[in-house]
């Protein structure tokens, strides 16, 4: 069945979180705990502005507030779910993510990252570089990540 295809997209936001040494925050799922990593990312809420929408949640992901604004892309991003996941995810409503990314650096400690929220996302988080990223996300937003490693090499050299 092509119904799915006449699905929206979900509104999103997504955070690139820069620790001082220029890696990049990964957190992995916890509805995927396979070895698929992702940055902290999430829907917008009804008349919420998508930088409010940033901030939140990447509290609401990851307990981290001490962050500076670095970049906002300038466009949007976009990526389907797999058929088998559209029922499952959103409850069917959307058929993938349009999203607005922002680059921030992390300005905190150690301390202030929590990933034990009140509804946890991920299962645990580490640093990476951002090359890797296209090899730690799930399949169908490796172009989404590849875009973005594109816009980190840009910015960080």
């Amino acid at each position: 069945m092509n119904e799915y295809k006449n699905l929206p997209l979900r509104p999103g936001v997504g955070i690139i979180l820069l620790n001082s040494e220029d890696k990049v925050f990964v957190g992995k799922r916890v509805d995927n705990p396979l070895n698929f990593w992702q940055m902290p990312q999430g829907g917008i809420d009804k008349n919420e502005k998508v930088l409010e929408a940033a901030i939140r949640e990447l509290k609401e992901e990851t307990g981290i507030t001490t962050v500076k604004l670095i970049k906002e892309l300038n466009y949007w991003l976009e990526y389907d779910l797999p058929k088998n996941l559209i029922d499952k995810i959103w409850k069917g409503k959307y058929r993938g993510q349009r999203q607005k990314w922002f680059i921030m650096q992390f300005i905190g400690n150690k301390k202030d990252i929590n990933i034990n929220t009140e509804h946890p996302e991920f299962l645990e988080w580490k640093w990476i570089h951002y090359s890797e990223l296209p090899k730690v996300v799930v399949n169908f937003k490796v172009k989404v990540y590849e875009k973005l490693v594109g816009e980190l090499k840009n910015l960080l050299h």
